[in-house]
């Protein structure tokens, strides 16, 4: 028999959808209290740092930005050129394994506190709509009703605000690869000019409108492929939004007065809820952990002078009766591997930041003239690619590291010394060498480079072939 109440929801479906498989829009209440208030201010701590982060420019550049038409990677005043798939995949796997961990100890806590989708519907989008179309009852009301005058004038002030919004989120977001100021530079000619960024923040806007405006926790529930890592990363310690049966069943209407639980089967926490979940039925795939029916619950526990924590942050073994474990194997080896790759970053981070020189040989392997002394040698002619991270510049010379060679080698370049102003610097270089010191037609030799500014310091050495005539 189906229930009257329409907060009852049915066992067999979402509550999102109907008997024939159509999406039934929620209109989740308002809540307050003391989860509430914390996460209102950590979400606009996020914003915040998300709209203004990338204005912040150090030493003349952006504090975060990852331009990917110049291969430039820019964190707190620190530039890698050129920057190696290897320590961008590092990042990605780092942060995977990060919240892999946390969500081993905290269960889905990036949903509700951390994820851009909770953030901006619940503290902006969420809130205009409210404004503009009044409490969820009202919303309700006026999405039920037939189209009119009334409804179509507050649907068009939603989505224009939702709209101008979801610009500036999509301008924020770009912003973060090519520059705010170059960005707001460009938006102010024509777009033909730049009109593949053009287009890319156009998209980038209407993903983000169609997401925050309209399909919301059908994100949750159907595309977000978190959710249903959840139950491989989570264990019975880890802590969740959990509803405590043991204290509130049986619940009221269901047991004669003096067996009933502390739940009196308000639905407050139903209605709350902005995945359209009832709590009661233990932890669920479409639970993000937002914590509005903990503060909605506790609401209606003091009214009825019951304690608070009927539905509260707690672990499957707790609820159990037993001692949670904060660190279990699954943890450990979470943070571990973590560790390991953001070690990993560091060292070949490090180790990038090193001049690096690839030779790449001419045309001709070799070529043979003669000095001014009619003798023999051997010219052989390179391509060298110099490249180093950070924004340090350097001055270098070459030298032959073995002195007996010194005196037989004569290394040519463009300019002594030759100047790394940039990230990557290619230079042809010569070598001018006697045939005596080649050993079958080739000779590895051994070069330092000496920093001009640092008093002819050796910073690196490098090796290079040398070839000829075998003999």
């Amino acid at each position: 028999m189906k229930s009257k109440n329409r907060f009852e929801l049915d066992p067999e479906r979402l509550a999102t959808t109907d008997e024939e498989g159509h999406r039934v829009y929620l209109f989740p209440e308002d809540v307050k209290g003391f989860w509430k208030d914390r996460r209102t201010v950590f979400y606009w701590f996020l914003i915040l740092v998300y709209l203004v982060l990338p204005w912040i420019y150090i030493k003349g550049k952006p504090s975060i930005m990852l331009n990917i038409f110049t291969r430039e990677f820019t964190f707190m005043g620190f530039t890698l050129h050129g920057v190696e798939p290897i320590l961008l995949f590092l990042v990605v796997i780092s942060a995977m394994f990060f919240i892999a961990f946390m969500t081993s100890l905290f269960g889905r806590v990036w949903c509700g506190w951390g994820c851009p989708q909770t953030v901006f519907i619940t503290t902006i989008f969420s809130k205009i709509e409210s404004f503009i179309e009044g409490s969820a009852r009202e919303r309700k009301a006026l999405s039920d009703a037939p189209w009119s005058f009334h409804k179509l004038s507050k649907r068009i002030q939603k989505w224009f605000i939702f709209t101008i919004i979801s610009l500036h989120i999509g301008h924020t977001f770009v912003g973060y690869f090519v520059g705010p100021r170059e960005l707001l530079h460009m938006s102010l000619h024509s777009p033909t000019e730049n009109f593949g960024l053009f287009l890319a923040v156009m998209i980038l806007s209407g993903i983000f409108l169609f997401d925050f405006g309209w399909f919301r926790e059908q994100f949750c529930i159907i595309a977000c492929p978190y959710g249903r890592m959840q139950s491989v990363l989570m264990d019975s310690n880890s802590l969740v939004v959990a509803y405590d049966k043991k204290r509130g069943e049986p619940r009221r209407g269901l047991a004669p007065r003096e067996n009933e639980g502390d739940c009196i089967n308000c639905y407050a926490c139903v209605k709350v809820c902005p995945t359209g979940i009832d709590i009661r039925r233990g932890t669920q795939l479409e639970c993000i952990a937002c914590t509005n029916c903990i503060d909605a619950c506790d609401e209606i526990m003091e009214k009825v002078n019951k304690p608070h924590g009927l539905i509260r942050y707690s672990s499957e073994e707790e609820l159990n009766g037993n001692k949670t474990k904060h660190f279990t194997p699954r943890s450990i080896i979470y943070l571990c591997i973590c560790l390991t790759f953001i070690g990993s970053f560091f060292l070949f981070l490090s180790l990038s930041t090193d001049l690096s020189f690839v030779y790449m040989r001419g045309t001709t392997p070799f070529t043979m003239t003669k000095n001014a002394e009619g003798k023999n040698i051997i010219l052989n002619n390179f391509l060298v690619k110099i490249s180093h991270q950070g924004e340090k510049n350097h001055r270098i010379n070459f030298q032959i590291h073995d002195k007996n060679l010194a005196n037989k080698i004569e290394i040519i370049t463009p300019m002594k010394p030759l100047k790394l102003t940039q990230a990557e610097v290619k230079a042809t270089m010569f070598f001018k060498f006697d045939p005596s010191i080649l050993i079958n037609g080739s000779r590895t030799i051994k070069m330092d480079i000496l920093e001009e500014l640092e008093n002819n310091k050796v910073i690196s050495n490098t090796e290079v072939v040398l070839v000829g005539p075998a003999q």
